[in-house]
């Protein structure tokens, strides 16, 4: 009764700091409030089990929050780790992505120059124990909140590795871990410079003009492509920043527009342009988000720059981190952003989500591309290959068994490598089942709940066969594709996401088409 007492308390406390006396809302805040408290009260005098009070308060915020929208989250103080990963880009850890499979946890891809790297950890490997914790059976979660802790703390970490018999342990410290801004940037032909930009965080602004100053001075690049496919976004500021380097000193970006005046904002450009005439082209996804969408958008509004890919994610809302009782955060949706020419980035209204209405995309949401690629995805034996990890597990044992491979501007997987994919298949017993035969299975599932005739059943079983085609003979229809996917896993297992992004640009269309553009500019 005294922790429900102290949380109604610290409640009302809270809310009399942001909500006053003569605002509307505020009976109804209280009203709501007040129910809630009088709920785990009835609850903690008459519930017949023990329940735990923290969970269930974590849940009840969660759930609320859910239906407000997926980037108004709140973070315990436990999880201060997470915040400062948002925020910064770092972390205490190992540096290196894991996944999981099946009953077992496995390292998907360490950093290059980070611990795990250091310390001969690879992607691939299965982790057994981590500091003691037994992993089998572990989530991704337990197990990376195992690796993570305080730089310069040990960590142990015992691992099964292809190929090889005994249990491997290796002991080293744990580092802080900076997440690149920048995942690579290189000269191409022409006086074209390219530059991967990956995440706005603190400082990203410092490490994109250092990598274009690298190629000007040193490549003497003098046209450049910024890629922001894949990049979710990040800190407002840093998007200033760089619009900043190509653009006039207060020259108005985007605007933000919320409920209380605080949250009404016009961001300008403070410094002097360093690269005010250099023609630009970026590339842009339906994964280039808030941050990036202002940077394109904006671009793309002033006359900047050209886009080139498809239109972009939509993410026009604000975000700020605010602090909650027992040093807790709250990153709570403050406002919207809107570009120079007024109009709105965000692509969903999620206020329809409390209605209970189906949320869908306005179509004028996010950035059009001023070329639009046409999006050549599709569900074909590489997305099977892919979605059951195949390419991932033969790079596995392909790296056991090849020390080195040529670099990533020149590597090529042969005919009998490619034969050899094909054995490994084999070996795991692999079945190309398409999309459309899994949908016969489902029909044949229902016809035998049905009145349904015996001879038109026997013709479904049969198309179903003909729809299991043999994999062999799709996959060399299609082995410059499944080639191209292979050859992009092995290499990461040699020269990490760096040596994966240069193999990648050589069959890459849309910066194909992004250099004609350039090339094109006098």
């Amino acid at each position: 009764m005294k922790q429900i007492r102290i949380l109604s308390l610290a409640l009302l406390v809270s809310l009399s700091l942001y909500v006053r006396a003569d605002e509307p809302e505020t009976a109804d805040i209280h009203k709501c409030v007040g129910i809630y408290t009088d709920v785990m009260r009835q609850l903690d005098m008459n519930y017949t089990d023990t329940l735990d009070y923290n969970l269930l308060t974590k849940t009840a915020i969660n759930q609320m929050l859910y239906k407000i929208d997926p980037y108004t989250v709140y973070i315990p103080k436990e999880e201060d780790e997470s915040l400062k990963m948002m925020t910064t880009g770092k972390y205490g850890g190992i540096g290196a992505i894991i996944m999981q499979r099946d009953s077992v946890v496995v390292i998907s891809e360490p950093y290059e120059g980070m611990p795990a790297a250091m310390n001969d950890i690879q992607a691939g490997d299965t982790l057994l124990e981590v500091d003691g914790m037994d992993c089998f059976k572990k989530n991704t979660k337990e197990v990376s909140d195992q690796l993570r802790g305080k730089p310069g703390t040990e960590v142990c970490i015992k691992l099964r590795r292809e190929g090889v018999d005994s249990v491997i342990v290796r002991r080293f410290l744990r580092s802080e871990i900076h997440m690149p801004a920048v995942t690579y940037y290189t000269a191409l032909d022409n006086k074209i410079g390219y530059i991967l930009f990956s995440e706005f965080t603190s400082s990203s602004s410092q490490d994109f003009l250092l990598a274009v100053e690298d190629m000007v001075k040193n490549q003497g690049i003098e046209k450049l492509v910024i890629d922001l496919r894949g990049n979710g976004g990040g800190i407002i500021d840093e998007a200033i920043r760089i619009v900043g380097y190509f653009v006039d000193k207060g020259t108005d970006v985007v605007s933000t527009k919320g409920k209380i005046p605080q949250s009404n904002r016009v961001y300008t450009t403070s410094a002097t342009p360093l690269y005010r005439s250099m023609p630009l082209v970026l590339l842009v996804d339906d994964q280039t988000a808030s941050a990036s969408e202002i940077v394109s958008g904006s671009l793309q509004d002033l006359k900047r720059a050209k886009l080139i890919g498809t239109r972009t994610f939509g993410k026009g809302l604000v975000q700020s981190i605010r602090p909650v009782a027992y040093d807790g955060h709250l990153k709570v949706t403050t406002a919207h952003y809107y570009l120079p020419s007024g109009r709105c980035i965000q692509a969903i209204d999620y206020s329809e989500r409390q209605k209970g209405n189906e949320l869908k995309k306005d179509t004028a949401g996010g950035i059009l591309p001023d070329i639009v690629m046409t999006d050549s995805s599709k569900v074909d034996i590489t997305y099977s290959l892919y979605r059951k990890q195949l390419f991932f597990d033969y790079a596995t044992r392909y790296h056991a068994t090849h020390p080195t491979i040529a670099s990533p501007e020149t590597f090529e997987l042969s005919d009998e490598e490619l034969e050899d994919f094909i054995r490994f298949l084999g070996e795991k017993n692999y079945t190309y089942e398409t999309e459309t035969g899994k949908y016969i299975d489902e029909v044949l599932d229902i016809a035998s709940h049905e009145d349904i005739d015996t001879v038109l059943v026997s013709e479904l079983k049969a198309l179903k066969v003909r729809l299991t085609p043999d994999y062999r003979e799709v996959i060399m229809r299609r082995k410059d594709e499944v080639k191209q996917l292979l050859s992009e896993e092995i290499i990461e297992r040699y020269y990490y996401q760096r040596g994966r992004v240069a193999f990648i640009l050589r069959y890459d269309k849309t910066l194909k088409k992004a250099k004609e553009e350039l090339k094109s500019e006098k």
